[in-house]
């Protein structure tokens, strides 16, 4: 009877770990500043970070910048509830950075076609689906993902220049 106690407490315990490291894939809806649809992004744990696969519709042709903000709410019209950059590691913006890359956000443009579709699919080795990192997506009660109106010129700090927030997803586990 001992030995099965501890078999259930082993595997019980073994669960909570598995658990602790989050989910595998999220899939977060994206949405317009009046509820429409504009797609999805899927963040997938990849072996160094997480693959980020985005697809917009209704969207505006042309490209635009995609950034991860730090509070996981989007209230429209204008998205500011999302909050600045989410900046874990605290590094500058844009190819300043001695990464040659962004800061903590995603750091990609999306090109949306005539057809107002458009995907792209990034690895992003700054972030985390697991809880308990600190460049957890899920941290402090989660994040969101915002698309902006124009292409993100990856070097103006913080925003890449990237103008207006025209649609909105929150990432939570």
């Amino acid at each position: 009877m001992r030995f099965k106690m501890l078999a259930v407490c082993g595997l019980v315990a073994g669960l909570s770990v598995a658990t602790a490291q989050g989910p595998k894939e999220i899939k977060v809806p994206i949405k317009t500043s009046t509820g429409e649809d504009a797609g999805t992004a899927t963040f997938k744990t990849a072996k160094k970070g997480v693959k980020v696969k985005i697809d917009l519709k209704n969207v505006p042709f042309g490209p635009h910048g995609v950034h991860i903000h730090q509070n996981a709410s989007c209230e429209g019209p204008d998205f500011k509830s999302a909050g600045g950059h989410f900046n874990p590691d605290g590094k500058k913006h844009g190819f300043d950075n001695p990464m040659g890359h962004h800061n903590g956000d995603l750091p990609q443009n999306v090109s949306v076609g005539e057809d107002h579709t458009g995907s792209a699919t990034f690895l992003v080795t700054t972030i985390s689906l697991d809880p308990a990192a600190p460049n957890s997506l899920f941290a402090s009660g989660g994040t969101s993902i915002v698309v902006h109106e124009k292409a993100d010129d990856m070097k103006t700090d913080p925003s890449g220049n990237s103008g207006n927030r025209i649609a909105c997803g929150v990432i939570k586990n």
